[in-house]
């Protein structure tokens, strides 16, 4: 078990003598816990909190705050430990949300399962049309190749099915999917795309990256109450996991009208600061006024640009320097050119906007530092906090110049250990030295903001903790972790999902941690992660949410 030294908070009240002599509301204090948080950027340990009007005016020793606050309202914390509220970095929020409504083969460990599933799904929901769902990962069935349209075909054929990948980067089509989308031998791959194809040449069944926008243009949109429905069980599921704050990669106007609905509504239990996705139609519309910045009390953000550089490394789409090691004549798909990158980045810098890419492979890594380090030279913007989303694989020379440009890398603990099933046979053992290089990276000086990608992984952040820390799966294996001289400590994982999160949302003196003046979001959870085994750090569970001083959510008897 590890031992981590901790500095216990001396009373932090900026407000303390004007809220003691005020005429304002009792305020609440929580006591008779363990919690932690950084202060004054050193981790810290304190024993009571007190916040009013959701705000936090004090942290430190409980029987001081007491004294200095004695008409606070008490909540006994009954000796359980209260963090910040974690703040998942990267995800997609409605997207986690259809996935109540869809079918899942997330988890699947054979072809035949996911065919049986599919096949249940469809006879139990026959007034759907389409049938769509998510995550399916052939390596885990060790096909080593894609699923056929064929396979798709026997679970259900009456009806178009799609499903996504784990990755979200490719998309399985039955044969009635392909023949609504008019996909043949004769449709060309589009740029930054890959029709998958069988020995004559005919579409086989799997869409990887762009080409899966040639099935999208025909599938039924989402309608506003689907999205409300999404929104509300993704808020839901957040709550449970302790997640106050979320960042959307890649979001639509039809979203933003959602989220401002339900952050005027005081529904938005969980901050999100979203990302518009591209530089496109979306964007000019939502982009008129400028950034949208602290909405609703801090609820609703919206001053980023999401871009796509290239795919993913479980589907071979992630842009490689040289070719895969377990595929030769493939170097994966760079989604635009050098000099597409470039403007779609001037764009929206100049709009005032942080710009955040995802890029997976090293190629594609190098292309956005590149365009980055031309987008500064001619307009400047590097105040903007400019992310890397993934950074999964990057040259060992290219890893200073995220310091030098001041990037902030946007990285998800989970994916290595998912990833490490095949991604060393994916890049071989030289190239692996650059990938999910947590502590090159931090040693450096590069803030690193934690995530999970969800759904893509789950979004419970304690399974990112864990991830960050040993890099191992649930079961321990491998023993000494997978390339354990990357992992992070505990502080550092922490702080990647509190204040390090919440800087790199331009949002470290609202929240992120818990001192005077910052909102009040914490949570209570039922096991010390500072004094347990770090293998055991993923069983943690959530026992409240509480998100401006209001308790959003709290775990049932059972649960």
């Amino acid at each position: 078990m590890k031992k981590y030294l901790l500095q216990p908070v001396a009373v932090l009240a900026a407000a303390a003598a004007l809220a003691a002599g005020s005429a304002q509301a009792a305020p609440t204090l929580v006591d008779h816990v363990q919690g932690y948080t950084f202060s004054q950027d050193k981790l810290t340990s304190f024993t009571g909190l007190v916040f009013d009007q959701g705000k936090v005016l004090g942290v430190g020793d409980a029987a001081v705050l007491a004294k200095q606050y004695p008409d606070a309202r008490r909540v006994d914390g009954q000796g359980k430990t209260l963090l910040p509220g974690l703040i998942d970095a990267h995800g997609h929020v409605f997207r986690i949300g259809f996935r109540t409504s869809e079918v899942a083969v997330t988890g699947t460990q054979s072809l035949q399962e996911a065919q049986a599933r599919v096949k249940a799904y469809a006879e139990a929901n026959p007034v759907r049309q389409w049938i769509m769902g998510q995550g399916w990962n052939q390596v885990i069935w060790k096909l080593g190749r894609f699923p056929t349209a064929a396979e798709l075909d026997v679970a259900i054929a009456d009806r178009p099915a799609t499903l996504r990948r784990v990755d979200g980067h490719a998309t399985w089509a039955n044969t009635k999917a392909l023949q609504l989308a008019g996909i043949t031998r004769e449709t060309p791959d589009p740029v930054g795309g890959r029709i998958e194809r069988d020995a004559n040449g005919n579409p086989s069944g799997v869409l990887v990256d762009k080409a899966q926008a040639l099935l999208v243009k025909v599938m039924p949109p989402y309608s506003d109450a689907e999205r409300r429905i999404a929104l509300d069980s993704a808020l839901r599921h957040f709550g449970s996991l302790g997640l106050t704050g979320v960042g959307d990669a890649g979001v639509t106007a039809n979203e933003v009208k959602i989220y401002r609905e339900f952050a005027d509504q005081k529904k938005l239990t969980t901050r999100v600061y979203a990302m518009i996705g591209d530089v496109a139609d979306d964007f000019k519309v939502l982009s008129a006024s400028g950034p949208l910045k602290g909405y609703a009390d801090d609820r609703f953000n919206l001053r980023s640009v999401k871009l796509y550089a290239d795919g993913a490394l479980g589907s071979r789409g992630a842009a490689l320097l040289e070719p895969y090691s377990d595929d030769h004549s493939n170097k994966g798909l760079l989604f635009m050119d050098d000099a597409t990158v470039q403007a779609k980045m001037k764009t929206a810098l100049k709009a005032g906007y942080q710009v955040n890419v995802h890029a997976i492979g090293d190629a594609a890594n190098r292309q956005i530092l590149n365009a980055f380090e031309a987008a500064y030279k001619d307009g400047g913007g590097i105040e903007q906090r400019n992310r890397i989303e993934h950074a999964q694989v990057v040259a060992i020379s290219d890893i200073p110049r995220f310091k030098t440009l001041g990037l902030i890398a946007s990285m998800q603990p989970t994916h290595a250990t998912s990833d490490m099933n095949m991604a060393e046979d994916r890049v071989g053992k030289e190239r692996i030295k650059g990938a999910y290089a947590w502590r090159t990276i931090l040693k450096q000086g590069t803030v690193i903001a934690g995530g999970s990608d969800f759904p893509v992984e789950s979004a419970n952040p304690f399974f990112g903790l864990h991830a960050a820390v040993t890099r191992t799966d649930h079961e321990g294996k491998p023993i000494e972790g997978w390339h354990p001289e990357e992992a992070m400590t505990l502080p550092q994982a922490f702080r990647a999902f509190t204040l390090d999160a919440a800087y790199a949302q331009h949002q470290e003196k609202a929240i992120g941690s818990l001192e005077p003046g910052k909102w009040a979001d914490f949570i209570v959870v039922d096991q010390d992660p500072f004094k347990i085994a770090p293998a055991d750090l993923w069983k943690t569970k959530v026992l409240e949410t509480w998100l401006a001083g209001e308790k959003v959510y709290s775990q049932k008897a059972g649960d």
